[in-house]
């Protein structure tokens, strides 16, 4: 008579409770995943109060008012970016979570232009945004609530792309698809994009680790802007003409626009060597294979006058 044997090594597939699944980065792991028994917690429909958390392994929090151009009220900022993240939290250990992920931001440290800095999880913080200093103060509120029975992870990213991408990325998108000609020659700063495939793949193996503290996302390498700029329009099968920007008109520009002079001339270089070793984690895929995809679903929208 045949008996039936069991595999007790065969892993339990985790429950993930993910706020801020309708954002770019929530719709990707949405969509993407085939590890983690996902469940979306909406909290524009769910009061914190309101929700159980005793069923799950582990909540990624997402949920954020993003960084805005032209600014936003501190308070909404402060509300949303860091009570509500510590609410979650608070929340979250209470019911017997034993793992918690809190993605933050690069923007926690000083974005000034420091070609020769390589920002890591020991950098001194010093927020200069609203956004930023929100971000900061959430990371330190959760971050005091880790201990054996509640770990505590941190995620400190820069801006991410990718299909789907919102915001600069799809501005710059729009300018080197409609102009040949543009002031983006010879710019020799370095900075660090991660993504979102990327990004989404580092998550998922600190889940996977259950491990706790502070993690940096990036891409292997940092670009130039000019490199950038170059690589869009190369995947747009464009010839580019980039010409350099007389140094005198650059002061003007900085001293007019200094936080848009910062991002597209500005150096801003996060080491994440100490983050890969520790989780044993190689980005999986390269720039150039996230601006490719990120070209391609850019003109799927525009050939479909979505935009």
């Amino acid at each position: 008579m045949s008996s039936l044997v069991i595999n007790s090594t065969i892993e339990k597939v985790k429950k993930v409770a993910i706020t801020g699944a309708s954002g770019f980065l929530g719709t990707y792991i949405i969509n993407m995943n085939v590890t983690f028994n996902i469940v979306e917690l909406d909290l524009l429909c769910l009061s914190v109060a309101e929700i159980n958390f005793s069923e799950f392994d582990a909540v990624l929090h997402l949920a954020a008012l993003v960084h805005q151009m032209k600014g936003a009220d501190d308070t909404l900022y402060t509300k949303i970016n860091r009570d509500l993240a510590f609410d979650v939290a608070k929340k979250a250990k209470s019911h017997g979570v034993k793992h918690f992920i809190l993605m933050s931001t690069a923007k926690v440290f000083d974005e000034s232009n420091r070609p020769d800095a390589l920002l890591n999880e020991n950098t001194v913080c010093n927020p200069s945004d609203s956004y930023g200093k929100s971000k900061y103060e959430a990371e330190n509120l959760v971050a005091s609530l880790n201990d054996k029975t509640f770990k505590v992870a941190i995620i400190r990213s820069p801006l991410v792309y990718g299909a789907g991408v919102k915001g600069n990325m799809l501005n710059l998108l729009k300018l080197v698809d409609k102009f040949s000609l543009l002031p983006f020659g010879g710019i020799e700063n370095r900075r660090t994009l991660v993504y979102i495939a990327n990004l989404a793949a580092l998550i998922e193996q600190i889940i996977k680790k259950e491990v706790s503290g502070i993690f940096i996302a990036g891409d292997r390498f940092p670009l130039s802007t000019t490199d950038l700029v170059t690589k869009i329009g190369s995947k747009m099968r464009k010839k580019m003409f980039l010409f350099k920007i007389p140094r005198m008109l650059l002061k003007i520009f900085c001293k007019i626009k200094p936080a848009l002079y910062t991002r597209l001339f500005g150096s801003f270089v996060l080491n994440t060597s100490q983050t890969n070793a520790r989780l044993e984690f190689v980005p999986p895929f390269s720039t150039d294979d996230g601006i490719s995809e990120m070209v391609d679903w850019y003109d799927s929208i525009k050939n479909n006058g979505l935009y």
